[in-house]
């Protein structure tokens, strides 16, 4: 490294403390630029967030890391680093795992870090994350400049505390309440993609309002996520939202669940009972599958919100609450004003500021993002050091369509980890999950309809659309119960489809 590259280098992140930079690609420019003054095959900037460390850039390492959160307590060498004043370096014949080991991006297959070193950065005084580096070569790091690379390091530092100015407010109260939540990995929303920063942006706008929020997507693409960003960003967040899933409402019971009732109501009515609405007073009702509520309760609903009252069952006194909604549901409530299964009236007050949730085929690479995450979460179920995905798997998953989106993509993981742990060592340091586990084929939808549609028509004189329709619908829900013996609730979870209007579905094509 010549000294004319070095201070080229340092003008050139100096120069970025005083621009306006989104965190991430001020990052991202940071650990290009450490690439180039300490050659290395891979570098990280990772958080530290309650007990993991969070990866925020990375540089030579597989897409996937930036969804996994190491948890420092399973990483013997990041706990070192973090444990540890200045900047560490391990032996190559270290013993202790590497959290990267099988991630360097380099076309091998399960080259293992041999030469790995890192440093906490400290911001005002308290430890805020480290930057870590990684040769696959053990002695890439002989000969390394150590006074250059502390220099490095405090501009690292300066770089991470100009990105903490910049932060927003609606990610400072995130970060405050995320660690008030049973399970963090609920929490977080993962994704880079056009489509979820169009959607974060529409949770920080609406989040700190009180208008009712319409949450609209597919079956599996994180509607309940959502609800909860939006309530911990809002000013009602020191009080628990109130969960209500409309679909499982039994019909005899859902008033009195909803709206309480008093002793000597109706029969088994032994004590009084304080409904759903009532607890959400002064925080916010979660309303999910509100598409499923009968027309009974919809127009109980509408009053509620109109006047900013129940009424008990059994009572005849109104008592006032004050409640922010936000409903969800995967059906299209428009058609369903049409047909009329949904009043026009409770809908448009419940669609004052609608969020469409973009389905998992529309995230492009978040899918690997969202990979990471659940692979590390079956890393420590499955008590194994490493899990990672080969180059197939991973094109298998960006072409696969997600029909279940992400509860199918975390569940299709899970088998595909089990199946690879059970085939390999589980002792490796890596345990390599390949197409073989998947479970999928990389065809499109689109090529499954080709396939399908020639045999079916019949000539044109005698064509019936509706009965091509039905006839193809029937095939291929045929195909996907013989393919998941014979279960519904799965087949209907595969298409996408409520489980009630899946159900409806086989009885009207006569499907048993």
């Amino acid at each position: 490294m010549t000294t004319e590259l070095f201070f080229s280098a340092f003008i050139s992140i100096v120069n970025d403390l005083s621009r306006q930079l989104p965190a991430q690609e001020r990052y991202q420019h940071l650990l290009q630029t450490l690439m180039q003054l300490f050659p290395c095959d891979a570098c990280a900037l990772l958080k530290l967030e309650q007990h993991y460390l969070v990866p925020l850039a990375i540089d030579g390492l597989s897409e996937d890391t930036l969804g996994r959160r190491f948890l420092v307590a399973e990483q013997p060498r990041l706990a070192t680093i973090l444990a540890t004043k200045g900047i560490t370096r391990f032996a190559a014949d270290s013993s202790l795992p590497d959290p990267y080991d099988g991630l360097i991006e380099n076309g091998a297959n399960q080259l293992h870090v041999h030469d790995c070193m890192g440093v906490t950065l400290y911001i005002d005084g308290q430890a805020w994350g480290v930057l870590t580096l990684d040769a696959l070569n053990p002695h890439t790091f002989d000969a390394i400049n150590q006074h250059a690379l502390e220099t490095f390091i405090g501009l690292t530092e300066a770089t991470v505390k100009a990105a903490n100015l910049i932060v927003s407010l609606e990610t400072q109260v995130k970060q405050v309440h995320q660690s008030l939540l049973e399970d963090s990995n609920r929490m977080e929303m993962i994704g880079n993609s056009l489509a979820m920063q169009a959607l974060n942006n529409d949770i920080a706008v609406v989040a700190q309002s009180d208008l009712a929020v319409l949450i609209l997507g597919e079956t599996g693409v994180g509607k309940e996520l959502v609800a909860h960003h939006i309530h911990v960003k809002s000013q009602r967040a020191e009080r628990a939202i109130v969960y209500v899933n409309c679909a499982a409402l039994p019909e005899h019971i859902a008033e009195s669940e909803l709206f309480g009732h008093c002793k000597g109501a109706f029969s088994g009515a032994i004590s009084d009972r304080t409904g759903k609405f009532e607890l959400a007073n002064n925080s916010t009702i979660f309303l999910d599958e509100i598409g499923d509520l009968s027309l009974p309760l919809q127009a109980k609903i509408l009053r509620t919100l109109q006047n900013g009252e129940i009424q008990r069952l059994g009572s005849d006194r109104y008592i006032k609450v004050n409640i922010r909604v936000i409903a969800a549901t995967n059906r299209l409530l428009q058609k369903g004003v049409a047909d009329g299964q949904f009043r026009a009236d409770l809908y448009h007050r419940l669609a004052v500021y609608p969020i469409h949730v973009p389905p998992l085929r529309e995230r492009g690479k978040d899918v690997l993002l969202l990979a990471g995450l659940f692979l590390e979460k079956n890393k420590q179920r499955l008590a194994v050091q490493g899990l990672r995905l080969d180059r197939d798997a991973k094109q298998a998953l960006l072409a696969y369509q997600w029909a279940g989106n992400i509860r199918e993509l975390e569940h299709l993981l899970s088998r595909a980890a089990l199946k690879a742990v059970a085939v390999e060592d589980r002792n490796k340091r890596v345990v390599t999950i390949s197409l073989v586990h998947l479970d999928i084929t990389p065809v499109t939808h689109s090529a499954l309809l080709s396939s399908a549609e020639t045999p079916l028509l019949p000539s044109a004189a005698h064509l019936n659309f509706k009965q091509q329709v039905d006839d193809f619908s029937r095939r291929l829900i045929e195909q996907k119960l013989s393919e998941n013996a014979n279960n519904k609730a799965k087949t209907a979870e595969l298409f996408g489809l409520d489980r009630g209007n899946f159900f409806r579905l086989l009885k009207r094509l006569d499907i048993r």
